[in-house]
């Protein structure tokens, strides 16, 4: 692009363009090649087990596409193997050609942790090796299919002792998901699992993965301080910082300095730079566009903290919030629930932004909300009154749902 700086606008527009929202969602049926080419931009989609709208890593290709099969996304992870589950940004399913770029992730493992894998069931001596014998014997395999589990010590990451096993042989790469029953993890050995040809191919070294890696990263901001990039894979900046210099040294990645940031910035090579970016999207807290919540602010003034562990007296904005993005901008937020049986997507809260046209703002957010609940299977929207759009939303939503 030849660009030397940039103003706050023009970032913006490279980000949203470099995350897939700069196109028009496609006009007829979605398929597989659809999503192939998100993920070419967006390279993986992180997994969470809040299931209070619908399985996060489902929402990104929604919020892009869509309504959408979502059964296209498992196709393609669990029956066409060209996805893998492991930790990209947090757990995450990414194509499998990641897979030796996380090979020295996965070697490092055990020697990192390994006094704290001994501790899993301490007075079982060799526990944690039996376990991965059992799969590799009798598996794929669940937790709840181990012969000795052992007791879970409460809830949520109250794992017992077989589910801290599977999940260190999973950190280590010995294990991988074979398949998802409902969103329970069922394990196999990496070997049955990737495609040979995956297996086999080189593996880099930990400097050129991370050089390879933040390339990647870069392409799917499209301009990002070296926080940013090393962010989107969990790389820490001290390592990343060397890495993002030979890359400019080697003219893969142009320094710019963007207005209004106070860190310098890398641009990517095949960064667009959009004239305008048209449309709306409902985003999972766990879309890469907005991960990153220091990245959000500077990119669209936008204050976005997730509340789910926030006593609800003390929440903001509600639970389960999603950001609304309208022509470039994030406009609003939304705190939604499916609920399943009154068939509605429940608003349990509707919020605009500051300087807003509310009245656009409610239309657009109605009408996305609707297509939203057809694609959940859901037969309509019903909106709450807690927020400073929820009037609006009301009447845009008895004019349009």
């Amino acid at each position: 692009m030849g660009r030397a700086d940039l103003s706050s606008d023009e970032a913006r527009r490279i980000a949203l363009a470099a995350q897939g929202f700069a196109e028009a969602r496609p006009s007829g049926r979605v398929d597989a090649r659809h999503l192939r080419r998100v993920l070419k931009r967006i390279n993986l989609v992180q997994l969470d087990s809040v299931n209070v709208v619908v399985r996060s890593h489902y929402m990104p290709f929604f919020s892009r596409l869509g309504a959408y099969p979502r059964e296209l996304v498992d196709d393609l992870a669990f029956k066409r193997r060209e996805l893998f589950e492991y930790w990209g940004h947090a757990a995450s399913l990414l194509p499998v050609d990641h897979y030796p770029l996380l090979r020295h992730r996965m070697e490092a493992a055990w020697p990192r942790f390994q006094a704290w894998a001994e501790q899993v069931a301490p007075d079982r001596p060799g526990y944690v090796e039996a376990v991965l014998e059992e799969v590799r014997t009798n598996g794929p395999l669940s937790v709840s299919d181990l012969e000795d589990p052992g007791q879970r010590t409460g809830p949520w990451w109250g794992y017992g002792p077989g589910k801290v096993a599977l999940e260190w042989h999973f950190r280590t790469g010995a294990l991988t998901t074979r398949e998802r029953r409902g969103f329970t993890r069922v394990y196999d050995v990496m070997e049955r699992v990737l495609p040979r040809k995956v297996q086999e191919l080189p593996v880099p070294s930990t400097h050129e993965a991370h050089r390879e890696l933040l390339m990647r990263s870069a392409r799917a901001h499209g301009v990002g301080t070296a926080k940013d990039l090393a962010d989107y894979y969990r790389i820490k900046v001290p390592e990343a910082r060397p890495r993002l210099a030979e890359l400019v040294e080697a003219g893969q990645l142009e320094p710019v300095r963007v207005a209004g940031w106070s860190q310098p910035a890398f641009l990517h090579p095949e960064a667009k730079l959009p004239r305008k970016v048209a449309g709306r999207a409902l985003l999972t807290p766990f879309d890469s566009l907005v991960w990153e919540r220091e990245r959000t602010e500077r990119l669209f003034g936008f204050d976005y903290k997730i509340e789910i562990y926030v006593p609800e007296p003390q929440r903001k904005y509600g639970y389960y919030v999603m950001p609304f993005l309208l022509d470039g901008e994030l406009v609003g937020r939304v705190d939604l629930k499916s609920d399943r049986d009154a068939s509605v997507l429940r608003v349990r809260a509707a919020h605009a932004e500051p300087g807003v046209n509310e009245g656009r703002v409610a239309s657009e957010l109605a009408g996305e909300l609707r297509e939203m609940a057809g694609w959940l299977g859901l037969e309509g929207v019903s909106a709450e009154r807690r927020g400073n759009l929820a009037g609006e939303l009301r009447r845009a939503a008895g004019r349009q749902i």
